[in-house]
């Protein structure tokens, strides 16, 4: 029996070019843009990465502020347009609601600047699917739309961004 995923998606836009914010947020230092909110820690550090972030295939260990840590696995990645990543491992509440939650990432031209997708599609553990999609939801999708804010953040500050088009 398979359980329907539940995905959670936000959107923001950049002054700064696809390209730019690509290159950007793809290796984003994780700390620094997602901090501890509601019920949820922030990331305290990645640890045990395997190559550089740039590529499908390299994993690392994300630790967070309250002392747990999931394993995390780039799985795609189009320079310029988007990126995809699989979460799993938790040692967190979540490992006692989902099996584990694909990452993508779409960055789409938007006039002068680029419109940014972001998508956690959870994959629910048998009977937890309404925790999920009830609850959980609009808490984890104010927690994204905070880091998502805080990255903008970092493209916009980030040399190049007014330069590309």
């Amino acid at each position: 029996m398979t359980t329907k995923s539940v995905p959670i998606t936000v959107f923001a836009r950049t002054t700064a070019g696809p390209a730019h914010t690509h290159r950007v947020i793809v290796p984003i230092d994780l700390p620094l843009v997602f901090k501890p909110w509601g019920p949820f820690p922030g990331v305290a550090e990645v640890r045990d990465q395997t190559g550089a972030w740039d590529r499908p295939g390299p994993s690392r260990k994300t630790w967070f502020t309250d002392g747990s840590q999931a394993d995390e696995r780039l799985t795609e990645v189009v320079d310029g347009h988007g990126f995809a990543y699989e979460l799993s491992g938790f040692t967190n509440v979540l490992a006692k609601l989902v099996s584990g939650v694909r990452g993508e990432w779409s960055f789409l031209p938007d006039g002068t600047g680029t419109s940014i997708r972001w998508t956690y599609d959870f994959r629910p553990l048998p009977g937890r699917r309404w925790i999920v999609a009830g609850p959980f939801t609009p808490l984890w999708t104010r927690y994204m739309r905070a880091a998502l804010a805080r990255m903008v953040t970092v493209v916009q500050d980030t040399p190049g961004a007014t330069m590309e088009k």
